[in-house]
Parts: C-alpha cells; structure tokens; sequence
C-alpha cells in the first residue's frame, strides 16, 4: 500500500454494516458481566505522578509527530481501502495521558539475570510478575498502552501490557518478536485454566513399544519346540484383542461423555474478544520453527493453534504490519513474511519492511545491482523513531519475590497450584499443587509440596489423602544421607520406607523398608559383599535393663545375604546367613560353585543353657549338619565346628546385649569390635536404633524449621547485617570524634587536667589563658624565625662582598658574583615582606583566637 496524501481520505466515514452489526450486538450483550478470577484486578489503576516521569513521557519529539501523521494517514488509507476491517491500534496513550506509537513503547533490555536469556525464562518471568486487567469491553481496543517500566513497577496490565514487556525482553535476548494484535478464545482472553491440565501433572505419551526381535545366529542353540496348541494360542489372543478392543471402546465412550460434559456454554462474543500475545518468527536464536507466546500463562503454542481466532496487526521496535490474509477459520493457514505485500501491508517503507523477503534464494548480479539502487532510494526514507521508554530495570529483591504480593494461584482442571516467593513462608515451601478427584475441587486426592533453602534438606513431599501415605525427597547434604522418606506416621515401629545415599553413608546402606514385625534393609558396595538383610521381630514385651522398664521388639529371625567374594573359593565364601533365635538354630549358606548346581551348607544346634538345677549341655556333632559339595575335601573337624558354634553363640549374645544398650553403647561396642562375622550384627542393632534417631529429628525439623541463608544475603543473614551495621555505626562514630578532635582547639589543654566533663570558671578561665599564651608563643617564635633567616641572608651577602673586593677576580667571574647578589637581595626582601606582614596580621588572627575561645561550646557559659 503506497501512501495517499492526507486530502483524499475523510476521517468522518460513512458507517458500515459491520460496525452497525457491532452496536446492535453491544446492546444486546450490555446485561452481560465478567466477574472477575483470583488472578484479575478491578481496582482502578494508581495514578501517575506526572514530576517525577521523564520528560519523553510528557511530551512528544518532532520525530513522534512526524510518525503521528504518518500514522493518521496510514489509518484513513487503510479505512478506505478495507472498509469492512476493524480499527487498528496504532497511537494509544500513555499512563501519562500522551498519545505513543505503539512501536516506540518497546524497548529492547537484557537484564543481567541468567534465566532471562531465553523465551522460556522470560515468559515465565512475565506470567508471574503481572497480574491481568481485563479489557473493558472485552470486543474494543484499550484506550491505554502503558511503558513497560510503569507496568513492572505497579505490576499489573491488560493483555497488551503484558505482550510489550514480553516482547521487550525477547528483543533484548536476540529473538525475532512481535507484538499481535487479534482474537482468541474465551478462555485465553479471560486467563482461565480451569478446564486445562496442570502442566506440573502432563505426562509424555506412553507408546507400546515393541520389544527388539532378538537375532538367531546360524550355529546358535535352537530354543525347545513349544508343545502348546497353536489354535488354542490363537484363540486365547483373539480373546484378549476383543476384550481390550472393548474396554478401549468404553474408555473413549467415557472421556466422550466427560468432554461432553465438561464443555463450555457457547461464547457470544466468539471471535470478537480482542487479545494481545507475542509472536517469535524463526531465524534468531537458533529458532527452527515460527510460534506464539501467551504472556498471560507463559505458554508456547504453535501458530496452528485453535486458540488464536485471527490477527489484525503485528509490531516490533522497528516497524508496523497490517494482516491482509483472511482470519476466517483462525491462523492455521496464515503465512508470516513480512516481506510479501500479498499478505502484509507495511507501514514504514524501508528496510525492516522487506528484512524478511531478503532471506531468500541467491540473486543473480543484474538483480543484486538493482538491489543497491533500490536501497540507495530508500535511505531517505523515514525511520522508526527511537523508543521514548526509559531503561527496564529490575531489582533483585523484586526478582526474587517474583510474584505481586509474594504469591500467585493458579486453578487447573482438578488441580490448584500454588506459587510462593522463597523465604515468604517460614517452611520455606515455593510451590503447593493440590489435586482434586472432582472438577468443583472440593475433594482433594494428593497434595504435592516443594521447598527451597531448607535446614533438612527437604525438596519435596507428597500426600496421599485415601491412604494418607506421606511421601518426603531430600537433597544430598543430610547427616544420616536421607533421600526419600515413606510413611503414614513418624511413630517408631510402623510401616514406612527409607532410601538412603549409599554412596555417603559409611555402611552403604541403600534402602529400609520396615513394618511392625519386620525390616529388609538392602546395601551398596560394602566392603563385607553384604547386600541384603532381613530382621524378623516378635511382639512388645516389657523389659527392666539398668533398673528401668521399657518396652522392645524381640528379634527372632535375622536373615543376611552376600555377593560373591572373588579372594576366596565358593565353598568358603559365605552365601546367606540365617540366626533363628526362637528356633535357637544358625544357619549358614556358601556361595554355589561354578561347576555345581547345589550349595555347601551348615545348621548348628545350640547346646542349653546353663539353668539352676541343670548343668549346660555339651557340645556333640549332632548339633551340627550340614552337606559339603566336594566329596573328596577333608570334614570339619569337631573342634572346628565348636569354635564356629562358639562364635555364631557371641554373636547372638551381642544381638541380645546391643537390642537392650542404648544407641551410643551399640556404636561404642561396633567401634571396638573388629571381628568381621560379628561387625554385621552390631551393624544391624544400630540401625534400629538409627531409625528411631531420624524420625525423632524429623520431628524436630518440622516443629522447628530452619532455613538456610547464604553469607553473602546480608539482607536476610541476620548476623552478617548486624555486623555491618555495627561495623558501620563504629566507623561513624570514630570519623566524628577525629572530627571533633580536629576542631576542639582546647583539647591539648583539656587533657592536662585530666579531661573533666564539666568545668570550673577557674578552669575555663586557665584553659583560655594557657591557650591565648600558647598562641602568642607560636607568633613570636614564627617571628624569630623569619627575623633569624633574614640576619643569615645579610651575613652571607656580607661575606661574600668582603670576599669580592679583596679577590682580583676576571670578567666572568664578577658577572657570577653579579647573578649571586641579585639572588641575595630578592630572598632578603621576600623575607622582610613576609615579617611585615605577620607582624600586621598577628593581632587580627589574635581577636579571632579570643572571639572563638568565646563561642566554644566548653567556655560559653562562663561568659569570659
């Protein structure tokens, strides 16, 4: 569209039947309210306090007022030549009540904050930061376009608002964006997410896939010949495809039914809501792909999207276009090259209007040489004038509180999130995502919880309502090396689950999983090939140890298993061990050999106890059986199996001593213990013990919680800030007693009478007289010294006269004797000069010395 002079255009045009069509539908729809969302505003804007914008947001420069009248002629050709089309935006007004160009609202800024770098970031950023103001009617074009700096600082805007920040930051990040001006759906428009999944809770597809078919070699051993009926196998598949044919059929019957359900009341006002969001063309930063950005969720959408009803005009910082291609079924068969004038229509004719339309094949020399022609042309063409918006900035402190009022939530199909900023809540949880069996969310089903800068290491926790399963996943950096942590309640003794870092803990413990009646406990990379224990408890009973009752669970079976030990042969390697206390049994298992499909095994008997009236039994070797693989190996000897027997006895013993010692007489008796078939056992006591240890800490951390603070926050580092502030106020305070000290002419004679606070009239008059006698002093000592320089000069010029006239001396040397008296008479007069003049000014600087001694805070009241 080339531009027509001003003349040929009426700005009072005949209205059409579409505007008429618009009225009636106005009328029709004026009972109709929106009521407002949690994540809406309807309070008035705050007003602007016009002395303190720049000027550039008062007022307009020449090249804005050039641009206004380029604008009003591009609106009255293009009300001519699409009469049909809606009003463009084009100069709405600032916060200041000053009309702006829209292009000249974005500004391109690059904050110094990392995830500010990319769209993702910045989106995000600004779906956070801003609270929505919904327009008014929702079918109009807003009156008001506001700075992106006035925006972040009241932190609210329209949809429009929201888009030129967006596409401010993006512009300085290096991306290709543009500012949209169109259609969308209700649901976009009015920012509800209430029929749409959590992003939090969207999983990835699950495809079938097909298991890898395994490669038959030619000399490979053939599977065995299946005698299954290959009828009946057939049979038996054709059944199961009908029935998951069937239960498929009745899944989608269902979600059928729930959309059906679920679906919106029509819109009246479908295709009629005006909505602002970003478009981001490909190109710049790597981007394969043109795409939209909804600022208002911070959501990528493809430019196929359904949502996006169609466009009236796109801007950036440099230019502004004018859709031309038809929006009836939505911007699914929309192209985006600005450089084709079939399809876009510029404003400003240049070089940004064709920048996309160079991208393309190779020219050839004669169409390169026209090229440079044309381009030599349009230097004299208009430009964009510069962005009238001061510089965006953000400070930290509102970075991190991120959110208007330090929180924001979001309410998703069966789902509400919550956002939190870090260290708003004293849990120092950032994130809350509750989830709802029932679209009215009145019946919750799981709460998800995550945490940032706790004391415990705390990141997330999980709730299961109908079970009231608790869920609880820490970071590395706990002392007991917690990472996940299951459990109904922190009461001892009950179901739960721990998983541990295995690689941080000295026992290599990898998991614990305990009931009321049992523990499994299962190892990583231990030094012993430990990997696998199982403790069998039996029912509370009561127990006096040490003169005190307590109650305990008594271990009946403990059950451990280990990998193979390559130093040592299988038959001597220890497999499974087994201690049955209740049986009064111990049995041990090696490792099977490479050759041999049954493993060597023992099972010892233990002999009774000695009793009041019977004396212990005596070992025999019928107390011992077991079976040996390797026929032709020497047996064990009977007194091999008693020492064996012995020590599986100790063992049991300290099983029995470390359930009735406390928790640190169990570490203290591991520590000493250096046997290695015992090391195990006493292990496994003080990790009874050690569960007991971290649910009475979590108990603890919950009741009472910490959160970290780094060194360098000396906002919220309560130590570092009072440090500095003391540092500071010590710093102060010495600057102004030096201060003082310089200008207090009486501390000298102050201090030798021992610094009093309070003076005598004898002692103010003593200090004004010592003070007026040390000053004369200095007088009369500067003057002697002037008076001593002035003799020595005439003494030496004397001397050196008396030299001259007895020394017959040639030419040259008279014109040295000469320069030498000139010299001498110059120093001599300066020095007669500066006596005179001290001996004029001293009596002035005397009555000043006498009129300050007066006004001196110490010596005024004694009025001397």
């Amino acid at each position: 569209m080339e531009v027509l002079p001003e003349a040929d255009c009426e700005e009072d045009a005949t209205i059409t039947d579409d505007e008429e069509g618009v009225r009636e539908l106005k009328s029709r729809l004026s009972n109709i309210r929106i009521t407002p969302t949690v994540t809406h505003i309807a309070n008035p804007r705050p007003q602007v306090d016009l002395s303190k914008c720049p000027s550039s947001y008062k007022e307009n420069s020449s090249q804005e007022k050039l641009m206004f009248a380029m604008a009003e002629n591009f609106r009255q050709q293009y009300a001519l030549l699409y009469p049909d089309n809606k009003v463009l935006l084009l100069c709405p007004v600032n916060e200041c009540g000053v009309q702006k160009f829209v292009s000249t609202t974005l500004r391109s800024t690059l904050l110094p904050y990392p995830e500010l770098y990319d769209w993702e970031g910045c989106a995000s950023f600004v779906s956070d930061y801003l609270t929505l103001e919904l327009l008014d009617p929702p079918f109009e074009l807003p009156k008001q376009l506001s700075s992106p700096t006035w925006v972040l600082q009241t932190q609210r805007g329209t949809c429009f608002d929201f888009s030129s920040v967006l596409c401010s930051l993006l512009l300085g990040a290096g991306y290709n964006a543009y500012c949209v001006s169109g259609y969308a759906t209700k649901e976009m428009c009015l920012l509800d997410q209430s029929r749409e999944e959590c992003p939090l809770l969207q999983t990835q597809i699950q495809g079938k896939t097909e298991e890898p078919k395994k490669t038959l070699r030619k000399y490979s051993v053939k599977p065995p010949r299946d005698l299954h009926s290959s009828f009946e196998k057939h049979q038996e598949e054709k059944r199961q495809t009908e029935a998951k044919e069937a239960a498929l059929k009745e899944q989608l019957e269902a979600e059928r039914l729930q959309k059906e359900k679920e679906r919106p009341p029509p819109d009246p006002l479908l295709g009629l809501r005006v909505h602002s969001w970003v478009l981001v063309l490909s190109g710049n930063r790597e981007e394969p792909e043109n795409f939209f950005i909804d600022p208002l969720t911070g959501k990528s959408y493809s430019t196929t999207n359904e949502n996006f009803l169609g466009i009236e005009s796109v801007w950036n910082h440099q230019n502004y276009w004018v859709n031309k291609q038809d929006c009836t079924f939505g911007c699914g068969e929309m192209t985006f090259d600005m450089g084709d004038l079939s399809k876009w229509e510029y404003m400003l004719c240049g070089l940004t209007s064709q920048s996309m339309s160079n991208i393309s094949e190779p020219k050839t020399l004669q169409e390169s040489e026209d090229e440079e022609e044309e381009e030599m042309d349009e230097l004299k063409v208009f430009e964009m004038p510069p962005s009238w918006v001061t510089k965006i900035e953000i400070s930290p402190p509102d970075m991190e509180m991120r959110f208007p009022g330090g929180m924001k939530v979001v309410q998703y199909r069966k789902a509400k999130l919550e956002k939190f900023a870090p260290y708003l809540q004293i849990d120092g949880l950032v994130t809350k995502l509750t989830i709802y069996k029932d679209l009215d969310c009145t019946q919750p089903s799981t709460v998800k919880e995550w945490f940032s800068h706790r004391g415990d290491c705390l990141d997330e926790r999980e709730l299961h309502t109908d079970s009231n399963v608790t869920s609880e996943h820490f970071r590395p950096g706990r002392k007991d090396a917690l990472r996940c942590h299951r459990y109904v309640t922190l009461v001892p003794e009950t179901e739960r689950q721990m998983d541990f870092y295995s690689h941080t803990r000295t026992d290599g413990l990898a998991r614990r999983i305990e009931k009321p009646f049992e523990m499994t406990e299962t190892f990583e990379d231990r030094t012993d090939f430990l990997f696998y224990r199982h403790v069998v408890y039996g029912k509370q009973v009561k127990v006096i140890w040490a003169g005190e009752a307590f109650e305990q669970r008594p271990i009946r079976r403990v059950e451990e298993r280990f990998h193979r030990d390559p130093s040592k042969p299988a038959s001597k390697d220890v497999a499974e061990r087994v201690f049955m206390m209740s049986d009064r049994r111990i049995q041990v298992t090696y490792h099977l050999e490479d050759d041999r499909i049954i493993p060597a095994w023992l099972n010892f008997m233990k002999p009774k106890e000695a009793a009041d009236s019977q004396k212990a039994q005596a070992f025999t070797p019928q107390m011992v059986s077991g079976f040996q693989v390797d026929r032709s190996a020497k047996p064990y000897k009977n007194l091999k199996l008693h020492e064996m027997l012995e020590q599986l006895m100790k063992d049991e013993e300290n099983v029995e001593l470390g359930i009735r010692d406390s928790e640190k007489a169990v570490l203290q008796f591991t520590s000493t213990t250096t046997n290695v078939f015992v090391q195990p056992i006493i292990l496994t006591l003080a990790c009874v013990f050690q569960v007991k240890s971290i649910l009475s800490s979590r108990k603890k951390e919950e009741s009472n919680t910490d959160l970290l603070v780094s060194i360098y926050n000396t906002m919220r580092n309560k130590m570092a800030h009072q440090h500095m502030e003391e540092k500071e106020r010590m710093a102060k305070e010495k600057k102004q007693r030096q201060k003082e000290k310089e200008l207090d002419l009486l501390a000298p004679f102050q201090a030798r009478l021992g610094l009093p606070e309070a003076l005598t009239h004898q002692e103010a008059l003593q200090l004004q007289t010592e003070c007026l006698t040390e000053f004369k002093q200095l007088l009369n000592n500067k003057t002697s010294r002037i008076q001593s320089r002035i003799e020595k000069e005439i003494e030496e010029l004397q001397k050196k006269q008396q030299w001259y006239q007895k020394s017959q001396l040639p030419l040259t040397a008279e014109d040295d004797y000469l320069a030498y008296y000139s010299e001498a008479m110059f120093r001599i007069h300066i020095l007669k000069m500066r006596l005179s003049r001290h001996k004029e000014r001293g009596p002035q600087k005397t009555l000043a010395l006498v009129e300050n001694l007066k006004r001196h805070p110490k010596l005024a009241s004694h009025s001397l």
